[in-house]
């Protein structure tokens, strides 16, 4: 059964964000980019070689001691440290975040079915707030619910079941939509539907 059909049914609809409504990637280079523009202004450094060398390092083993790396090769202080979290959680980006077209097309037709949307997600929570604002939403953010799974200190398992609870609603009658072998199993704990973003993604090629 497709996700589409899947969701006939069901009254609520809970998605992640990171690599769910759109690639985690977006945001990421963009934060690299707007730090490697900085420290060309305070170091004198090349920018494009620095957001070259943070993309390679990023594809090639993802977020992990970046930081350090990029200080390492370009010879940089660890003050700068700062700088680059505060970027993660406050970034002006350039160019606005856009949802998977396969998935704006799914959560459109879910408000058109009237669904309640619902988005919970992990990570740090004004960084993740930070791209639910520079997202461009084509209106769906007006039907949208979202709740910080680390601000809560909560498992999600037990934030789907509040959400559940305060609609008077069963896992029957709701489908969480992620991406990671996390949510599945979160979902599974309390026997909720799941089904993974990739055959959303199938489902509107």
């Amino acid at each position: 059964m497709d996700a589409y059909q899947l969701s006939r049914d069901k009254q609520i609809v809970i998605f992640e964000l990171d690599d769910v409504l759109f690639p985690a990637k977006d945001y990421l280079l963009q934060v690299y980019y707007l730090f490697a523009q900085f420290i060309e202004y305070t170091e004198q450094k090349n920018a494009q070689s620095i957001l070259d060398f943070m993309r390679l390092e990023y594809e090639k083993s993802g977020t992990d001691k970046l930081f350090e790396k990029t200080a390492l090769k370009f010879e940089l202080s660890n003050a700068f440290q700062h700088n680059f979290d505060l970027l993660h959680q406050t970034a002006r980006l350039p160019l606005k975040l856009l949802l998977y077209k396969n998935m704006l097309d799914f959560m459109q037709n879910l408000v058109i079915d009237g669904k309640q949307i619902f988005i919970v997600t992990s990570g740090d929570p004004e960084q993740q707030l930070n791209k639910i604002k520079q997202t461009e939403w084509n209106g769906l953010e007006k039907y949208l619910t979202v709740y910080f799974a680390d601000e809560m200190s909560q498992p999600k398992s037990e934030i789907f079941l509040n959400i559940l609870s305060s609609n008077n609603l069963s896992v029957e009658n709701a489908l969480v939509v992620g991406a990671n072998n996390s949510d599945e199993q979160q979902s599974n704990l309390i026997n909720l539907p799941y089904i993974v973003s990739l055959e959303i993604y199938n489902k509107y090629e």
